[in-house]
């Protein structure tokens, strides 16, 4: 199995997150059990996450698209393990199939990037108990025309998104990426919609439907395709929140996710995942994926997406750091930020606050896409080397 290893050199009080994206090819072989995992250990080889690691699996749908593996190593309150400053180590491991593994999905090379955030402690001892209560009511999602907004390829290059009606065009076999900034005390919420082969399912005037597919006229059996669209929501850490799917069958198909707690530091504490993971103030990232079945059923003409995305509540003030996050703006919404979503732009559009020729690279430092990652060993200063990552971006290359 191929596996790397980096190196963090991390001070005793700041939580570090670490995200690995695998990216497989859009014709690559998957399987259910197929995916990445990632683990943050300790000089000793014990693993500082929660569990023994977190992973990611391409599960049901079984089709090749980003996939996103996340881990941490914590200070604070209960956190008895890896709690001091030193050297921790990252594992990026990807995963195959028990069983039987077919050669063809052995073989094949994933694309890699990683992700490493610095998050500092409080200066005070905060709260531990997530809010009591909060709505949990399905929202109802916003309405009206919809706004033309193509997605990106990746987090690294994902669109920026504000409150509003949203449309595209995907083809099967795609993934587009989203972002939406919201702050602390603000409520998410996200819905997709895929249009019917005869045309757009909300009048928006983007893309025009799968009307013209191979072999899909209206009088003929279109078929079925299950989890043919998948919606993901990863938080500014590119942790997972929550995800939806929904099978397509020729006509217009919804789906939303659950619905998400207000952001607030304290939701850190709580016993579910999806509240947990709203920690964070920041970019919130949606990928939606067509699985390349569709193509089979109705021809690979792009159909039309819609996307409803509702932010509500007034920002409040946000936590006490004894420090200055790194990447520096991935912890909070500025005003920038706000008119980034309303302009559409991308990360490499420049967007985060402070000086330099506007672009990200000199505050996201800590990301690195890579060609992929293979069988062996690696050791990458992370955290300590800021600039050589960022230049490392554009030229690295290795499999996975």
């Amino acid at each position: 199995m191929g596996q790397r290893f980096y190196r963090l050199e991390l001070k005793a009080s700041e939580n570090a997150y670490v995200s690995a994206t695998a990216v497989p090819k859009a014709d690559a072989l998957v399987s259910y059990a197929d995916g990445v995992e990632v683990s943050v250990q300790d000089s000793d080889g014990n693993n500082c996450s929660p569990l023994d690691a977190e992973e990611a699996r391409f599960g049901s749908s079984e089709s090749p698209r980003p996939i996103t593996a996340t881990a941490a190593r914590r200070v604070g309150p209960g956190e008895k393990s890896c709690t001091g400053a030193g050297t921790y180590y990252v594992l990026v491991e990807r995963t195959r199939s028990s069983g039987t593994i077919r050669s063809a999905t052995a073989r094949e090379d994933w694309d890699l990037e990683l992700h490493v955030a610095s998050e500092p402690a409080l200066r005070a001892g905060g709260g531990t108990t997530p809010p009591r209560a909060w709505d949990s009511a399905p929202p109802v999602p916003p309405s009206g025309e919809r706004t033309p907004r193509e997605g990106g390829t990746s987090f690294n290059d994902a669109r920026g998104l504000e409150k509003g009606v949203w449309g595209a065009d995907i083809k099967p076999g795609e993934t587009l990426f989203y972002r939406v900034p919201v702050d602390w005390g603000q409520q998410l919420s996200v819905s997709a919609e895929l249009g019917s082969l005869s045309g757009s399912s909300s009048g928006g005037g983007v893309g025009t439907g799968a009307t013209g597919a191979t072999g899909a006229g209206p009088g003929r059996d279109r078929g079925y395709v299950s989890s043919a669209l998948v919606t993901s929501l990863h938080n500014p850490v590119r942790a997972q929140v929550e995800d939806s799917d929904t099978a397509y069958d020729g006509k217009q198909k919804s789906s939303s996710l659950k619905p998400l707690p207000p952001v607030a530091y304290e939701n850190r504490f709580a016993l579910t995942d999806e509240v947990t993971a709203m920690r964070f103030a920041g970019w919130y990232y949606v990928s939606v994926h067509l699985s390349p079945d569709v193509a089979e059923k109705f021809g690979d003409a792009p159909l039309d997406l819609t996307l409803r995305v509702d932010v509500e509540g007034s920002p409040r003030p946000g936590p006490a750091y004894a420090g200055t996050p790194r990447p520096e703006d991935d912890f909070g919404v500025s005003e920038r930020d706000a008119e980034a979503a309303q302009r559409g732009d991308t990360a490499a559009a420049g967007t985060g606050d402070g000086g330099g020729d506007g672009g990200r690279d000199d505050k996201l430092m800590a990301v690195i896409a890579v060609g992929g990652i293979g069988t062996g060993v690696v050791l990458l200063g992370i955290l300590g080397a800021w600039m050589l990552i960022a230049r490392w971006r554009a030229g690295a290359a290795a499999r996975f």
